[in-house]
C-alpha cells in the first residue's frame, strides 16, 4: 500500500535546488525523496550490530558466573534477554530464574535416549533436515517473543552444544544457516571443550572463523582468542 508523506521544514531554496536537479535528472522530487529515505533506512539497518560470538567453556562454575555477569550488563545495555538449552541444565535453571525467555521447542530435540537411537537409524540427510527444522522453529520462537519489544536480542545457544556433541559437521552446517541470516543483537553459540576435544583441526578452525570473535573462558577469567593463517616460515622467525 501506497503512503503519502508529508515533508516539512524545506525553505524556497532548497525547494527551487531539487527542482533543478529533479528537471536535469529527468525525475521527480518525489522520486528524489523516496531514494534518499530508501538510502537513509538501509544505512539505519546497516548500522545495526549483529554480533555472532563463540564461547568455550569446561566446567559449570566458570559458566553460572558468567552468567550473571551477563545478566548485569544485559539489563544495563536493555537487550532482550534469551537462551537456547535443555531445562535441566544449571545453566539453564539459573537464566530461567534471572528471567530470561528459553526459545526451545518442547519436547527438547537431545531429550532421553529414545532421540539418540531415532537420529541413528535416519541417515545424514533426513537427519540434517530434521534439525534444521527444529533449530529453525526456535528462532521462530526468539523473533516472536520479541516481536512486542523489538529489541536487540543477547542470546545465549546452549543447544548447539548438543548438535555438536551428536555431529560436528551438523553444528557447523547450522552455524552457517545463522551467520547468513543473523537477527540484531548478540549471539553466543556456547560449547563445552570436551565436545571439542576429539574434532579435527579443520572442522576446529572453521568453527573459529564462522565466529566475530572467539572467547575462552578460564574460571572468572575471559580471554579473546585470535586466529590468524601464516606461512611455514613464521615457525622460524623470532
Amino acid at each position: 500500500m501506497v503512503h503519502d508523506l508529508l515533508v516539512r521544514g524545506f525553505d524556497d531554496n532548497i525547494h527551487s535546488q531539487l527542482g533543478e536537479l529533479a528537471k536535469e535528472k529527468g525525475v521527480s522530487i518525489n522520486s528524489i525523496v523516496k531514494d534518499a529515505v530508501d538510502k537513509w533506512l538501509k544505512q539505519q539497518q546497516s548500522d545495526i550490530p549483529k554480533k555472532h560470538y563463540l564461547l568455550i567453556y569446561s566446567d559449570d562454575d566458570s559458566i553460572l558466573g558468567l552468567l550473571k555477569s551477563m545478566d548485569r550488563l544485559a539489563k544495563e545495555n536493555d537487550l532482550f534477554r534469551c537462551f537456547l538449552g535443555p531445562n535441566s541444565t544449571n545453566s539453564s535453571k539459573l537464566l530461567s530464574k534471572l528471567n530470561w525467555y528459553n526459545g526451545i521447542v518442547m519436547p527438547y530435540y537431545y531429550d532421553g535416549p529414545q532421540t539418540v537411537k531415532q537420529q541413528q537409524k535416519q541417515n545424514q540427510s533426513e537427519n540434517n533436515k530434521s534439525i534444521m527444522r527444529y533449530c529453525s522453529k526456535v528462532m521462530e520462537n526468539i523473533v516472536s517473543a520479541n516481536n512486542t519489544n523489538n529489541k536487540q536480542v543477547c542470546c545465549i545457544d546452549f543447544l548447539i552444544n548438543d548438535i555438536a556433541k551428536s555431529s560436528l559437521q551438523q553444528a557447523l552446517t547450522i552455524e552457517k544457516v545463522y551467520d547468513d541470516s543473523r537477527i540484531p543483537g548478540l549471539m553466543y553459540c556456547t560449547y563445552k571443550t570436551e565436545t571439542l576435544l576429539n574434532a579435527e583441526i579443520k572442522d576446529l578452525v572453521e568453527l573459529f572463523e564462522g565466529h566475530d570473535q572467539v572467547f575462552i573462558l578460564k574460571k572468572d577469567d575471559v580471554y579473546k582468542l585470535h586466529i590468524t593463517k601464516e606461512n611455514i616460515h613464521k615457525l622460524f622467525l623470532n
